[in-house]
């Protein structure tokens, strides 16, 4: 199964090539990585360049969801594949999606890994804070040896959809630029069109070093992502992952309509007072 990676950088030279190195060492197909460049003065521009990599390029930082869009639309394989500049992709990481894929039988899913991290994520491992104390022979000879579990409704990137299903959703809404609250939007645009399979992949295991990512240094206004969301489409991120994808809890197939008990409606009312505070303010 051959993928496009889409990936967002900006001057991380040092992050993007382990990141670019670990997906040649560890992929088990042939994958097209494509790139998109923010400023690229640090080198990274010229790096791609040199590798014959594919990538787009823009002078200024104009945050994830643009990036990710521009790099989209270069595409040329069936599945995209959105990954951060500052991840470790483990081995067989490609194998066990394929595996999904092939079981699933249809473009209706939206699948993710599972993040180990130092401090955070969904296994805490430390296998170094940042480049400089990275031990990548201890996370190879420790991965498939930590494990969480395949788990429901993660919105957290590396995630794989399928190009049709991108296309029909529109990528990433770009009012949610630089970042913050992107994925879970793009989750409800998916929910919209009937996706009910969000499943993360226990042992599609990528080791993160924490958002060292284009959200760094942004020479874009920090967005209020949560606001953003609340504001189009009436509920909360909070309230979206606890009553639609069930964020977390182990995955047990196909998600359903939320059960609209009690506690269902009051939470609700709760997110409406806060959208009409919002509105009446205009965050």
């Amino acid at each position: 199964m051959e993928i496009s990676i889409l990936i967002p950088s900006y001057n991380n030279i040092k992050y993007l090539d382990l990141l670019i190195r670990s997906i040649n060492l560890n992929s088990n197909y042939k994958h097209e990585l494509i790139i998109h460049i923010n400023d690229g003065s640090d080198g990274s521009l010229n790096f791609v360049k040199n590798k014959n990599i594919k990538f787009t390029h823009s002078s200024l930082n104009i945050g994830l969801c643009s990036s990710i869009n521009l790099a989209a639309k270069k595409a040329t394989n069936k599945y995209l594949l959105y990954a951060h500049d500052d991840m470790y992709f483990c081995p067989k990481w490609d194998i066990f999606l394929k595996k999904e894929v092939d079981q699933i039988g249809h473009d209706n899913f939206y699948l993710s890994g599972t993040m180990i991290e130092p401090d955070s994520g969904h296994i805490r491992f430390n296998a170094g804070v940042d480049i400089e104390t990275f031990d990548e022979k201890k996370l190879l000879d420790n991965f498939d040896r930590i494990n969480f579990y395949d788990h429901q409704g993660s919105h957290f990137a590396p995630h794989l959809i399928s190009k049709n299903m991108w296309n029909l959703v529109g990528g990433f809404s770009e009012e949610f630029n630089p970042g913050d609250g992107s994925d879970p939007d793009f989750n409800m645009k998916l929910w919209n069109e009937g996706v009910r399979i969000f499943k993360g992949i226990n042992n599609f295991k990528v080791y993160h070093f924490s958002s060292i990512t284009i959200r760094k240094n942004i020479n874009l206004k920090q967005n209020k992502g949560h606001q953003i969301f609340l504001n189009k489409w009436g509920i909360s991120v909070k309230f979206f992952k606890k009553y639609y994808l069930q964020s977390r809890t182990k995955y047990h197939g196909k998600l359903s309509e939320p059960n609209k008990s009690v506690i269902f409606f009051l939470e609700l009312f709760v997110c409406k007072i806060k959208l009409f505070y919002l509105k009446i303010f205009k965050f």
